[in-house]
């Protein structure tokens, strides 16, 4: 983990994973994918975990106020369920497998939102049964790629919670769920002494560009920010879904 083009990379990743903890989804989830341009994808995501939680003290901060109850109380046991069976199955499960199903997931969902008329589309209440296999479907990618943000947001987005909430909401979910890998990561080997000084560094700037996110939710037209969000998600999950088909069908 030394020479330019790592830190360059390290640093780029750790900047997007604040942004993202500052409330633009989606964006956190692109730094393990530029991380892993300059070392193995297990091991950007377990160097970046800790920055992901760094960054979570000052997102909970910020959306302390912001956040849908209902919605938590739904996906964040399934969430630490989907933490748990990913954990479980670490062994037997390839990554890449499920690197190509959450691009697949988040390409339908994002393809879709996007060709309808979102104005004329009414909110939906929050339901505990697609809630539960969605927020397990997200704690399983989560662990496995930190990506389970296109899961998440299968099930948040027709909610049409404000913006700061659905910020919130997201935001307090991921901390938590982030919070409970650290002892799974451990156990399997992907944090060690020379990630956590690495990592010491990198939430420095990402502890940093929380506040660029935070900054741009604000400012951001609600109509605008869902816009990008959705479009965000289709361009990661159809760059997933190749990188998970090309690894899967190389590995075949």
């Amino acid at each position: 983990m030394e020479g330019f083009a790592f830190w360059a990379a390290a640093v780029a990743a750790s900047v997007l994973v604040g942004m993202g903890k500052g409330g633009m989804p989606v964006v956190a989830m692109m730094g393990v994918p530029v991380l892993s341009l300059v070392i193995d994808p297990i091991a950007a995501a377990g160097l970046l975990l800790p920055v992901y939680i760094v960054s979570d003290i000052f997102g909970l901060y910020t959306y302390r106020h912001n956040f849908n109850k209902t919605v938590l109380l739904i996906m964040v046991p399934a969430m630490l369920i989907g933490v748990g069976l990913a954990w479980a199955m670490a062994s037997i499960v390839p990554g890449s497998a499920v690197t190509a199903l959450v691009g697949a997931i988040g390409t339908v969902f994002a393809l879709n939102a996007l060709l309808k008329r979102q104005s004329d589309v009414p909110a939906k209440d929050p339901q505990v049964a697609p809630g539960l296999f969605w927020g397990t479907v997200s704690g399983f990618t989560s662990f496995v790629i930190h990506s389970g943000g296109p899961p998440f947001q299968v099930y948040a987005l027709p909610l049409k919670m404000p913006k700061l909430v659905y910020a919130g909401t997201f935001t307090i979910a991921f901390a938590t769920v982030n919070l409970a890998k650290v002892f799974p990561y451990y156990s399997l080997g992907d944090l060690n002494p020379t990630n956590l000084e690495v990592a010491a560094i990198l939430a420095v700037p990402a502890s940093l560009a929380v506040f660029v996110g935070v900054r741009m939710v604000k400012i951001i037209p609600e109509v605008l920010f869902f816009r990008i969000v959705t479009w965000a998600l289709l361009v990661l999950s159809l760059r997933l879904l190749w990188v998970g088909l090309v690894a899967t069908l190389g590995a075949a």
